[in-house]
């Protein structure tokens, strides 16, 4: 049996680990080299797992967590630490269960799947660009580099749109819409989010233990912990998730930040009113050392629309109870999400409505086989999007090689 695997990133890469025990598998990648992503995952560490329950791990993924249900429990992330302890990869599990490599390097993650792959005696081929896949009576024909090969199963894992340097332009989107599934537009999932006020003047500043709202019609999310402002808008922790949560929702949506989530209003204002006696004498644009970030205290003079050189002594209750809710409710208007090529992952994909949740087997053709992040399937950050990667890779090596 002859297995052709579009696409050598974190799902194809692993599909080929295991496929390859059983059957003849070649992995055709376009870039030069395997797994570019997974090199960049981590920050270059790679947490390519999260160490938690089932239950914990499907709560973590914001659409396709129905879908994913059979695939998790039969290669839950217990698993997945197994399988790369087995292979030589020692793994290190660090704050919120995130699993990295000990030694710090994705580039031993890809290492220990190629090993295996070429171990099996698979094939990788480098530099080539699948152009078509198509089904005929002998099987399915693969066009690559102008050539066409033969094969009894195709797997297409060649990724979403995000980071398009790596590799995932959407090549894979046209394959599957030429085999008649339906794609859910993409979408960037987890990326900064655009402001429609100006914030140059805060970029850089990074903030911690801040709660982030997001307001958009009737309906509102929130996070807590940290953030971070950009250029041109805002970024961090918090608003990658937060992004990933509305993407796909319509109409005006408003950002706020409460930059004292532990204080109560009057809490604030009290702490507020004890800075002011303090420093009783000073202009306002020098009374707020203790309570601010030094790059963020201009800013909030502006927003507050109090003038910085009036001294303390004749600052209002009015005026300070202002400055007081601006700091508990400092609010934005959302321009939009950042462009999905600086997204982590792409939201939107092939509907998995057209794709067997046990085996990723595509319902409308036998023998084609779709996995990883083509599938209308994402989750937040920590780990949980590689191991879908791995997971859906799993269910369809175990149909194919009938494991």
């Amino acid at each position: 049996m002859k297995v052709a695997i579009i696409g050598g990133g974190a799902s194809g890469l692993f599909a080929a680990a295991v496929i390859s025990k059983y059957a003849s598998v070649t992995v055709f990648e376009r870039n030069e080299k395997a797994g570019k992503k997974i090199y960049i995952t981590g920050k270059g560490r790679c947490n390519f797992t999260n160490l938690c329950s089932v239950s914990e791990f499907l709560a973590s993924v914001i659409r396709g967590d129905k879908f994913l249900i059979s695939a998790i429990n039969t290669f839950p992330p217990q698993k997945t630490v197994e399988f790369f302890e087995s292979n030589g990869l020692k793994c290190t599990v660090e704050r919120g269960n995130r699993v990295f490599p000990s030694s710090n390097k994705a580039s031993d993650v890809t290492a220990t799947l190629l090993k295996l792959i070429t171990a099996h005696g698979g094939a990788i081929e480098y530099d080539s660009r699948v152009e078509s896949v198509s089904k005929t009576e002998n099987g399915f024909l693969v066009r690559v580099n102008g050539e066409a090969q033969i094969f009894d199963i195709v797997v297409i894992a060649t990724g979403g749109m995000s980071y398009p340097s790596t590799g995932s332009t959407g090549d894979g989107y046209k394959f599957a819409k030429a085999f008649g599934h339906k794609i859910i537009p993409p979408m960037p999932a987890l990326c900064p989010i655009i402001l429609s006020e100006d914030v140059s003047l805060l970029e850089g500043l990074s903030l911690k233990n801040v709660e982030v709202k997001i307001r958009c019609e009737k309906k509102e999310y929130s996070q807590f912990g940290e953030m971070l402002f950009t250029h041109n808008g805002v970024s961090g922790p918090c608003i990658l998730t937060l992004s990933s949560m509305i993407n796909r929702m319509e109409g005006e949506k408003l950002l706020s930040i409460d930059l004292k989530p532990a204080l109560s209003m009057d809490e604030l204002d009290r702490r507020i009113l004890r800075d002011f006696n303090a420093k009783i004498n000073k202009d306002f644009k020098n009374s707020l050392d203790d309570l601010l970030p030094k790059s963020l205290i201009m800013y909030v003079i502006i927003r507050s629309g109090i003038d910085p050189n009036k001294k303390i002594n004749s600052i209002s209750k009015e005026e300070r109870q202002r400055l007081a809710k601006l700091l508990k409710n400092m609010t934005f208007t959302i321009d939009s999400l950042d462009k999905i090529d600086n997204a982590i992952v792409t939201s939107g994909g092939v509907d998995t409505k057209e794709i067997d949740p046990k085996t990723m087997e595509s319902k409308l053709v036998s023998g084609l086989y779709i996995t990883g992040e083509l599938l209308d399937v994402d989750a937040l950050t920590g780990g949980f999007n590689l191991q879908i990667a791995w997971a859906t890779a799993y269910a369809a090596a175990r149909h194919i090689g009938d494991i």
